[in-house]
């Protein structure tokens, strides 16, 4: 039986990182994904290809706009063309994943499925048995799918289906309202499908602080048809389209019809199979394997990250759990994870950044904060781009030290980055402001919110007394 410092289940970002990590460390590692090549479900279904996809959709859509200016337009869309540039981006990005790649590393790349025997020892495919002093499992998510009447009968739709679509729908439901279904329904939308949104709760983007959650909300209300606190109740397939059944909360019914139904109504671990109960490790109630803050499960040797923890659900967090994981596994530090300064961005058009804490959050611990906003139609560089839906929202406490950031914008996923650094850094407020941008640039909305934070010093209380006569003396 080959033996190894450490094995690590799934290839999917959290597991590359963590082989790659230990490897260049000197570790001897063992990599095991079930798939023909690694990425996980990021790179195959998810992250890689749904941008692919809105990049194309905001681009068409965009193109449509050029009739203000005298352009016309004419055609319909192919979707194979669209599936040739979505595998060109997977593949592209595949190179840095392969098998091939992990090998010249040092690391070992078993290709089958992964479990239990022992707390130390995998089966691989129930025919190759190998041992680990350390063992991470990194075997990601898969879409969950609710028990809907009719709904496997009629045929449905995933986020790992979707890019298989050979014929463009002219009507699409979607059922869920988290990222996944916004994304893909608003990059349908655009697209020229017409889309019918169906969301359980009274609102879309319900992690998200209130103001960012209502504007970016509006916005997608000119596109799509939302129905709220509605749910799929049945599914039915009359000749080429589907009719859907919503049952609402107040007991009131609708039907639609669809050619297509995305469902994405959330996600499940794939810790199901695994024999998890051979090694001794612990799950909750939805299979989520429960770890600690250095990412240990209830066996020290056994780590857990990305989202078969049930941690935040993207792939940069499961990459940073990666990291710290070699870091406890293989050097033997007690590193905790942070996700206070971990942001994500929902890549709807405009963009809705997320870091740190929401108002609504800090209202009910009743913390004391200072709202700074700007929104952005009072920044050069986006009334020059005629892009001014949105806003930049930071909030601190009474030092000026960031407790939460939130923005509304184009691009707010990149020009936002410097307020994850100041975070992470333990910085205040002020320093954004000491920041220079080129001008005219999309960044400068931050420069403008933390220069309010100076206004308010400089203006308010004692100080502008004590300038005031300060300057007098110094004339």
């Amino acid at each position: 039986m080959t033996s190894y410092d450490l094995i690590v289940l799934g290839g999917g970002a959290g597991g590359l990182t963590a082989a790659a990590g230990a490897s260049s460390l000197g570790a001897k590692v063992a990599l095991i994904e079930k798939d023909e090549q690694p990425g996980g479900d990021c790179l195959h279904f998810g992250c890689v290809p749904s941008k692919a996809l809105i990049k194309v959709a905001n681009d068409i859509y965009k193109a449509g706009r050029l009739e203000e200016y005298g352009f016309s337009r004419s055609g319909h869309v192919k979707m194979d063309k669209i599936n040739e540039r979505i595998k060109h981006a997977i593949s592209s990005i595949q190179e840095h994943d392969s098998i091939e790649r992990f090998e010249k590393m040092g690391v070992d790349v078993y290709t089958g499925f992964g479990s239990f025997v022992s707390k130390n020892e995998i089966a691989i495919d129930q025919k190759v048995t190998i041992k680990g002093k350390r063992i991470v499992i990194a075997t990601g998510s898969r879409p969950m799918v609710p028990q809907i009447e009719g709904l496997k009968e009629s045929g449905f739709l995933t986020n790992k289906t979707i890019f298989n679509l050979t014929k463009f729908p002219s009507r699409l439901a979607v059922a869920g309202g988290g990222p996944i279904g916004v994304e893909l329904a608003q990059a349908f939308a655009r697209l020229g499908s017409d889309v019918t949104l169906i969301e359980r709760e009274p609102r879309l983007y319900g992690k998200e602080d209130s103001d960012a959650a209502e504007l970016a909300q509006s916005l997608l209300e000119k596109e799509l048809n939302l129905r709220f606190n509605a749910s799929v109740k049945k599914v039915e397939q009359h000749n080429t389209e589907k009719k859907i059944t919503l049952e609402y909360k107040d007991g009131s019914a609708e039907s639609i019809f669809a050619d297509h139904i995305l469902i994405a109504t959330g996600r499940v671990p794939n810790s199901d199979n695994l024999f998890l109960e051979k090694a001794g490790v612990k799950t909750d109630n939805r299979g989520m394997i429960k770890v600690n803050g250095h990412m240990q499960t209830n066996i020290p040797t056994i780590y857990a990250v990305g989202d078969v923890n049930g941690a935040l659900p993207f792939t940069h967090v499961a990459s940073s759990e990666g990291q710290l994981v070699v870091q406890n596994a293989v050097l033997g530090l007690k590193r905790k994870m942070d996700y206070a300064n971990m942001p994500w961005v929902i890549y709807t058009d405009p963009e809705v950044f997320h870091l740190g804490e929401t108002e609504d959050e800090l209202k009910s611990r009743q913390a004391i904060y200072h709202v700074y906003k700007t929104p952005l139609n009072e920044v050069d560089r986006f009334v020059a781009d005629h892009h001014t839906d949105g806003f930049v929202k930071i909030l601190t406490d009474r030092k000026g030290y960031i407790l939460g950031a939130h923005a509304v914008g184009e691009g707010a996923g990149d020009f936002m980055q410097e307020v994850v650094f100041a975070k992470q850094q333990k910085l205040k407020i002020g320093s954004l402001s000491q920041v220079v941008h080129p001008y005219p640039n999309h960044a400068a909305a931050v420069q403008i919110t933390s220069n309010s934070y100076w206004r308010e010093k400089l203006f308010k209380g004692i100080v502008p007394k004590i300038l005031k006569r300060y300057i007098s003396i110094f004339r």
